[in-house]
């Protein structure tokens, strides 16, 4: 295979947004949802960011986002040293191939009507100027890497188990050569025992190639087990973000304290405090004023209800909390 080209910055977003207009009946004004709220960090190659947080806090937002599936309302998106959301449709496709998804569902994901083969030579098709001789080479190298026979090249999602679907999925993202791939929960439809195996797919790839990852998924102990960095999200926005053993290890943010306290675990020596939190998570269409997490917040002050607490340093990682003290 062609050498692996890794970039000094895999992926680096400032203050990104993904907003929506979201119409309320004809006699009401249409609303503004914001899924993803200023949202920065920077990847090197070889690292994987795992983002967390409970269903709707905008996790997949910023993976759609990430990917270029979306485009940004908001900040900056820099992929190879390039702002995506100034470049021109040009730029846009010829950077879309250093970006590239594992979606949580292989075989939706999987074009029913293909092979193993014709799935995995798109991306060279869309992205490179290669013969057929060479896709078929290309192919059949992917498909060792990933554990799968060369038999396997010319059969049909359906006759595949789902732990080989997503390797397939896997391979197929990693066709292109890219920087950074994200996986949306790509291990949450999976057995257990089948988790872990993908689980090392990814990070012997990682090994191999340097790619970059994000990780998202509810799994904490998945996190545990591939994260190098925590990206902890509520109501579109980051409440604590930094190195895996910082912020899973010592958590400073009330609600990263209630997501691993709500992590069950078979020995009562090693069980977590549990934090409480009150009430559902608020609507995305009203969402409340000062700190956004301030309604279900067991620490809650006067303070809380007005301000907006920023990402300042603590600790070792940056936490958005009035309440977490230096």
């Amino acid at each position: 295979m062609a050498e692996k080209l890794v970039p000094a910055l895999a992926l680096q977003a400032d203050e990104l947004s993904r907003h929506y207009r979201v119409g309320r009946g004809m006699w009401r004004a249409p609303a503004t949802v914001r899924a993803l709220n200023g949202v920065s960090f920077t990847l090197p190659p070889r690292r994987t960011l795992a983002v967390v947080g409970e269903s709707g806090c905008g996790k997949s937002t910023l993976a759609r986002v990430l990917t270029l599936i979306e485009p940004p309302s908001g900040g900056a998106l820099q992929l190879d040293g390039v702002d995506i959301a100034s470049a021109d449709e040009a730029t846009r496709r010829r950077l879309r191939r250093r970006v590239q998804m594992v979606f949580q569902n292989p075989f939706a994901s999987l074009n029913p009507r293909k092979s193993i083969a014709a799935a995995l030579a798109e991306p060279l098709i869309n992205f490179d100027d290669l013969g057929a001789a060479e896709r078929s080479e290309r192919v059949q190298q992917m498909l060792q890497r990933v554990g799968l026979r060369p038999e396997h090249a010319q059969r049909y999602p359906h006759m595949f188990s789902g732990g080989q679907r997503q390797r397939v999925a896997i391979a197929r993202a990693m066709m292109p050569g890219p920087a950074t791939v994200v996986a949306d929960e790509p291990t949450s439809a999976l057995d257990v025992s089948i988790q872990a195996q993908i689980l090392n797919l990814f990070m012997d790839l990682q090994d191999e190639t340097g790619t970059a990852y994000v990780f998202v998924s509810h799994n904490l102990s998945v996190v545990q087990h591939v994260a190098h960095e925590v990206l902890v999200m509520y109501l579109g926005a980051a409440v604590e973000q930094g190195p895996k053993d910082a912020v899973l290890g010592q958590p400073l943010h009330p609600y990263t304290q209630a997501l691993l306290g709500a992590v069950p675990v078979l020995h009562a020596a090693q069980r977590r405090t549990r934090v409480p939190l009150v009430g559902e998570l608020p609507s995305p269409l009203a969402p409340p004023a000062g700190c956004s997490f301030h309604t279900r917040c067991p620490w809650v002050q006067p303070r809380c209800r007005e301000e907006a607490p920023v990402l300042r340093d603590v600790g070792g990682r940056r936490v958005a909390c009035h309440v977490v003290q230096a």
